[in-house]
């Protein structure tokens, strides 16, 4: 009687003690629920704002802005003239500066007979072509100064833009010939890269920073460690006053053609990020494509202001209209082939040019009031050159024009007495801890701006936390027969996948945005690979780790695992490392492949293969031994071995069922292989694997360049 009502007790007491750890995870459960209901709550108020605030600055700026082009061509004066013209940024060769102004060294580049090949195409092969190489390039020879706007100008497939990368040297691929110097000096790439600028002409920004931002990151890696904080601060401001960025400084980039800047005010952004590197020389591919009349003199105007500091800028052009066209000092016109037809001043209203073309026999006269570029476009091509039976690069190197500037060639290739070449100590402007440094700054902001990324990610984490604890609820310590047991298992197998696979997902349209503005960084001379990858891969750390606790806890308590502070601290630290390297692994599959659809594709063939191989589906035991070896490199086999082992390896419960008698101890460790004490073995194998992923795309950045020039 009194062993009955002893038994009674102790009976009551279990379940009272049960249901207050019930109460608890319900608690917990709640507290959840009104947390992420109240971040995205804030979330939304604070995107609908800051749209709405952005939105209001891009109509004010655009009602603000001039449609005039600095410096009217009517009255422009002679490129010589210009020389003397006064400076925006007043920037000496001897140092003197302006406050906030920068001192540069003006650079001259010249270049002669350059030629450039690439392998000869596959088509062209199949057509019966047997030669080797492809000449893109065919003797060009050409100069550029300060203070003069060089336009590169010819038909589609002329070379314009392969002559203006093979000189900037973003070329990945192909063979240069040919004679480059800079300032009478050979150039050296690695130090030229550190004064150049190259302002592409897809505009490629991180949407989620502002304009200023965006300077500020650009200056702080590109600019020496011997300029201050302030003046490089004051420098920004300067630039964003000389592009006419002022009243857009806190808007954000945004992407293109759907949110954000306009075209016309990315391309002033473009052209802005490279001037606050204080570049000599600034490159510019097409710089009004793709714009209205009233955008491209905005665009020009930019352009005219840049030149003006006393850089040198070249530019390609297509088909320009007549007001942009006279904005230009100097002309280099290429025809089909990479030849060219015509190089040197434009004059006044084109005259030089137009006097030129207007001397070779045959060659109809310009209409009053026609466009120069167009008539220049018109009377080269190849079906007026096999009408007046010539060839206008072959008119051309028999010309005084183009004696004129090979002579000017021969003069500015010999250095000044007493200079010397532009040379660096280091290949970056800034060690690789500042580089990091800025770079997870600037991760931090995007990261911190894609709540369409991180807030959906964790109110996704919290739902799917809910659907799966309601699921497995109260599982967790049944442990009477091998059926129960399987279904704990399965828990915690499905735990290990649930998330980790969305989370590989999910990183990949984020990290394959940021890689097309790494290429143009990385070219820049900004950072090294290496710095880049360890900001992007750190920044994921924090919000993975408030994944898991919202994740891990919820789950713990809904399924009812046992009440111990050691294995609940297990749990959470295997979800951490299974949510941390499957993050990883989606960032190797961008890296290692050309486009996020190929990287999705790559990915999920993948996921099944661990699947499969993980030991839950088919047990270890039953593996066939030629595919052994596939369950030891799978991180998923791993983690469910220590997570199963950490909540059921010293488990002595007896049960029973089909084939077995014993205690879960010996089912888990004959079943999966999961022996008790190796925690700490499979613990060090998942931080091995995250190391891994993460070198794999530190290293597949480095290498690999699906950016193809």
């Amino acid at each position: 009687m009194n062993n009955t009502i002893g038994t009674n007790v102790l009976l009551a007491h279990d379940l009272g003690t049960q249901n207050y750890w019930y109460w608890i995870g319900v608690g917990v459960l709640l507290a959840y629920a009104l947390l992420f209901n109240v971040l995205f709550t804030l979330a939304l108020a604070y995107l609908n704002p800051l749209q709405k605030a952005q939105a209001l600055i891009l109509a004010n700026s655009e009602e603000s802005k001039d449609l005039k082009i600095a410096g009217a061509t009517s009255d422009r004066n002679t490129t010589t003239e210009k020389c003397n013209r006064t400076n925006v940024l007043e920037v000496s060769t001897e140092g003197t500066r302006r406050k906030g102004m920068l001192p540069f060294q003006p650079i001259t580049m010249t270049f002669h007979n350059v030629n450039y090949f690439v392998d000869m195409p596959k088509e062209m092969k199949a057509r019966g072509i047997t030669e080797k190489r492809l000449q893109l390039l065919f003797e060009v020879s050409g100069v550029f100064r300060p203070r003069v706007l060089t336009a590169l100008v010819g038909s589609s497939g002329a070379g314009k833009t392969t002559l203006m990368d093979v000189l900037a040297g973003r070329k990945t691929s192909g063979c240069i010939e040919g004679d480059i110097k800079i300032s009478g000096h050979p150039k050296e790439q690695q130090t030229f890269a550190r004064i150049a600028g190259y302002v592409e002409q897809n505009d490629i920004h991180s949407p989620q920073v502002t304009v200023e931002e965006s300077l500020w990151f650009s200056s702080a890696l590109r600019l020496p460690n011997d300029i201050s904080r302030e003046t490089k601060k004051a420098f920004v401001e300067e630039v964003m006053s000389l592009v006419e960025l002022d009243e857009l400084r806190h808007a954000l980039v945004g992407k293109q053609g759907s949110s954000g800047l306009s075209t016309e005010q990315r391309k002033r952004l473009t052209i802005a990020v490279e001037l606050v590197a204080n570049p000599s020389i600034i490159f510019m591919d097409e710089p009004t494509s793709g714009l209205d009349a009233r955008a491209a003199a905005i665009v020009m105007r930019t352009v005219r202001n840049a030149v003006d500091t006393g850089r040198t800028v070249v530019c390609t052009i297509h088909q320009p209209s007549i007001d942009i066209f006279e904005s230009f000092d100097e002309l280099l016109l290429l025809k089909r082939g990479g030849r060219v037809i015509y190089g040197g001043s434009l004059g006044v209203n084109s005259i030089d040019m137009i006097h030129y073309f207007q001397g070779i026999p045959g060659v109809p006269p310009i209409r009053e009031g026609y466009n120069p570029a167009t008539w220049m476009l018109e009377v080269s091509t190849q079906a007026c050159e096999e009408r007046l039976g010539l060839d206008f690069a072959t008119v051309y190197k028999n010309s005084d024009q183009f004696r004129n500037v090979e002579d000017l060639i021969e003069e500015l290739s010999v250095p000044d007495s007493g200079s010397k070449p532009l040379k660096f100590t280091t290949e970056f402007s800034h060690g690789c801890l500042i580089q990091f440094g800025v770079c997870l700054r600037k991760q931090g902001l995007i990261y911190w701006r894609s709540p369409e990324y991180n807030v959906v990610r964790l109110f996704y984490t919290a739902i799917a936390s809910l659907i799966f604890g309601s699921i497995f609820w109260n599982v967790g310590m049944k442990r009477e027969t091998t059926g129960d047991l399987y279904l704990v298992m399965g828990a915690l197998y499905s735990a290990c996948l649930f998330l980790g696979i969305n989370n590989a997902s999910s990183v990949q349209p984020i990290i394959s945005v940021e890689r097309a503005v790494y290429y143009r960084e990385r070219a820049a001379k900004m950072y090294s690979s290496f710095p880049y990858a360890a900001a992007q891969g750190l920044i994921e750390i924090p919000y993975i780790a408030t994944q898991t606790l919202i994740f891990g806890l919820i789950t713990y308590f809904m399924i009812n695992y046992e009440r111990n502070l050691g294995k609940l601290l297990l749990y959470l630290l295997y979800m951490f490392l299974t949510f941390t390297y499957f993050t990883f692994y989606g960032m190797v599959a961008v890296g290692l492949t050309p486009t996020q659809s190929v990287a999705a594709v790559v990915a999920s063939a993948f996921y099944s293969s661990w699947n499969l191989f993980s030991g839950f589906l088919i047990p270890q035991s039953r593996i066939p031994g030629w595919w052994i070896w596939f369950y030891y490199i799978c991180p998923v086999a791993w983690t469910l071995k220590g997570i199963i082992t950490s909540q059921l390896g010293d488990v002595d419960t007896r049960i029973v069922g089909p084939g077995f008698d014993g205690t879960v101890q010996q089912f888990v460790q004959q079943n999966l292989g999961c022996e008790q004490g190796m925690t700490g073995v499979t613990i060090a194998v998942l931080i091995a694997f995250c190391v891994l992923f993460f070198s794999v795309y530190a290293l597949s950045i480095k290498m690999l360049n699906f950016q193809r020039r």
